[in-house]
């Protein structure tokens, strides 16, 4: 049985305990969470990882980097060390969106090197294939799709992305209603192309049963893909990308019919005033499944500094509800990101997911900045280190300041603000 199928039968497994046990939370609320479909857990029932995870209501706010190869990098020794960059910063997932070298090589060690879930996007090794093999990503069919489904599926992927949303009549609906950018999921583009090539429907919509059939198999995670996602601040919240929305809203309750664990992606390019509106119409559309959002950058002229304005974006649409926040690194529209480009990705959504976590209430998360306030209280430099959420950095800085005191910073020196209070209230 999948998570969710114990989860209505009111059975909780191994799993289920460890998760309630790492979240700190009742074993029965994680149960009921699973069971309306407002939590889902990543873990294949064949990848044996140390660090399975949930996602959703009443969780910690999760956050996964995207690494992976592209047409012009295809080194897999650097992908492998973006994971364990990802991994020792904190991400609790990766994906794996590699277009270039060898996919299955490539996956299969990221999976084997992994303690943490990792999740693909089937349609990009599909269309791969039909391009080295047959000259053209069209030329593939809807059987060599599936087909990377299964075997990705034996392989022990944990979550799949399934841009199974974009349709026939959202492709017309986006002829008739012009956006600045029409389309930018990488998804989405490849079965765009696809579908007006072969003036067919979407072979992953058209096919969902079969997906769902291998998804319970394994006891996957579907991730709808927004393959109509804005791309621009100016696109965000518009009709083409509602209609979607609750396509995916539907295919949302089929998943569930099945036993199938499922959670819907959002946005993407998004002003600060309207992300509240997504969260709320995600989780009324679809049926409060977790929310998984790409950033949502609040502004379009951040280049070089993407992760910031993501961070930003990511911390307003936690608070409001989304679940898993997908980082975005410096490099966003720019180029490959390189490890150091992962490491400030995964930490700037961290923090976004953490003082989300603050500010809903979650004990774990104010028991965290509550230490680290009273080891700076003490001027306990190596604790307030070991607490940073990223202590590499932190001593770093800490440790270019070698002259005394050693008990304050450089920024007041012998005007130190805790110290000058400290003596004060001595007398």
């Amino acid at each position: 049985m999948t998570q969710i199928e114990l989860a209505k039968k009111n059975k909780s497994s191994e799993l289920i305990k460890w998760i309630a046990e790492n979240e700190g939370l009742p074993l029965n609320n994680i149960l009921a969470h699973l069971r309306q479909g407002s939590a889902v857990i990543l873990k294949n029932r064949v990848h044996k990882i140390k660090r399975p995870c949930a996602i959703g209501k009443g969780l910690r706010v999760k956050v996964n980097a995207n690494i992976g190869t592209s047409t012009k990098k295809t080194k897999l020794s650097e992908e492998l060390e973006k994971l364990k960059v990802a991994i020792k910063f904190g991400a609790d997932t990766v994906m794996d969106l590699s277009v270039g070298g060898d996919l299955k090589k490539i996956r299969r060690q990221i999976l084997k090197n992994s303690d943490i879930p990792v999740g693909t996007v089937p349609i990009y090794e599909a269309a791969v294939n039909a391009q080295n093999k047959k000259g053209s990503f069209l030329k593939m069919t809807e059987a060599e799709i599936l087909d990377v489904f299964q075997e990705q599926a034996k392989d022990g992927v944990d979550f799949f992305t399934v841009h199974a949303g974009i349709t026939q009549k959202g492709l017309d609906l986006l002829k008739k209603n012009k956006r600045i950018l029409d389309i930018v999921s990488r998804g989405g583009a490849i079965l765009a192309n696809w579908m007006i090539y072969h003036r067919k429907e979407n072979p992953l919509f058209k096919y969902f049963d079969y997906i769902l059939d291998i998804a319970y198999k394994y006891d996957i995670v579907l991730s709808l893909g927004d393959s109509l996602r804005p791309g621009s601040i100016l696109d965000a919240t518009d009709k083409i990308q509602l209609f979607e929305l609750k396509i995916l809203g539907d295919l949302t309750t089929r998943a569930r019919k099945r036993n199938v664990q499922v959670m819907v992606e959002g946005p993407g390019h998004v002003p600060l005033s309207q992300i509240a509106k997504n969260v709320s119409l995600e989780k009324k559309i679809c049926h409060n499944a977790p929310f998984y959002v790409l950033g949502p950058l609040v502004t379009d002229v951040a280049s070089g500094y993407d992760h910031i304005s993501s961070a930003i974006g990511g911390a307003v649409a936690a608070y409001f509800g989304a679940d898993f926040l997908c980082y975005v690194t410096p490099s966003e529209h720019l180029r490959h990101p390189s490890i150091e480009d992962v490491r400030e990705g995964v930490i700037a959504s961290r923090i976004a997911a953490h003082s989300a976590d603050i500010a809903k209430g979650l004990k774990s998360a104010i028991k965290w900045d509550r230490e680290i306030s009273f080891a700076r209280k003490k001027r306990d430099w190596k604790k307030q280190i070991n607490l940073s959420i990223d202590p590499v950095k932190a001593k770093l800085l800490r440790g270019l300041f070698k002259r005394k005191p050693i008990d304050v910073c450089t920024m007041c020196g012998n005007y130190c603000s805790i110290k000058l209070i400290e003596e004060c209230l001595r007398v």
